[in-house]
């Protein structure tokens, strides 16, 4: 790691400070040019652990960047992922309050909802599906703690920017049917995603990794060494399957999932 223990926690300060001010920040990347993935992960933990300190309970995980065309953009070969938090939830179909936010997008994605406690080493896509309970459409909310584009230097942002901004997590929206995960072919649900009405982007699930619970795998294999596993009850986002939709004040997006049902929100 290329960070002090006090670099890291003040970049984990600046992005809650960040947050709460809805003052988007400079590129880690351009602060700190020498910083590591590793550096990422520690700021993204020092900025939650603030967070549960202030009375957040942690509901799940994200896995991101889990598509090839993402990946190349950010030169990159494996996805990262960010912590759900209690605060994060929204009801299918209510409100989401575009001014606790900065610049929201919307992705849709599956929900894993875990049965059993999950933990890598060595974890497999049939262990993911043994240990999961149901499968749920669902549309991730993303923000930006940190600029996207540096006014000077017009650098975009790099992954270890948006690792530290935990995956550029803001909020998720679960709906549409549950899933038994073994009911269907996962990697053919697919959703057409809707602003407005007007229709904006559709994909697969297959787009994630070839199966989303490879994802989930993934994402078992990355935390073990740290300690953790994917506890009973909680949610994991396993990774979008469409482009990134712009959304602001007004705006109605829709997923429809089909057979599995359809999930949206309300950006009030």
């Amino acid at each position: 790691m290329a960070l002090s223990k006090d670099d890291i926690l003040s970049c984990a300060r600046r992005l809650h400070q960040a947050e709460k001010t809805r003052t988007q920040i400079r590129q880690l990347s351009q602060d700190y040019p020498a910083i590591t993935i590793a550096d990422a992960y520690a700021i993204q933990k020092a900025w939650v652990d603030i967070k549960l300190a202030e009375g957040r309970i942690v509901k799940g995980h994200k896995i991101g960047l889990t598509s090839k065309a993402m990946q190349s953009a950010l030169s990159i070969d494996e996805p990262d992922s960010g912590v759900l938090l209690d605060d994060m939830f929204f009801a299918d179909g209510g409100l989401v309050p575009t001014d606790r936010f900065i610049g929201t997008r919307v992705e849709a994605e599956l929900a894993f909802i875990m049965s059993k406690r999950l933990s890598g080493p060595d974890c497999t896509m049939f262990d993911v599906l043994n240990a999961t309970d149901f499968v749920v459409p669902a549309l991730e909310i993303l923000d930006t703690r940190i600029e996207r584009v540096d006014p000077k230097t017009k650098a975009t942002r790099k992954i270890f920017d948006t690792v530290a901004d935990n995956a550029a997590n803001a909020g998720i929206v679960l709906g549409g049917r549950p899933i038994r995960p073994l009911e269907a072919d996962l990697r053919w649900i697919g959703a057409l995603c809707f602003k407005n009405g007007q229709l904006e982007e559709t994909g697969l699930a297959a787009g994630v990794l070839n199966h989303p619970a490879t994802a989930v795998a993934w994402l078992a294999n990355k935390i073990a060494p740290l300690g953790l596993a994917l506890e009973p009850g909680q949610v994991v986002l396993a990774g979008s399957f469409i482009r990134p939709i712009e959304t602001r004040k007004g705006d109605t997006i829709q997923a429809d999932y089909g057979a599995y049902g359809s999930v949206n929100c309300y950006f009030a």
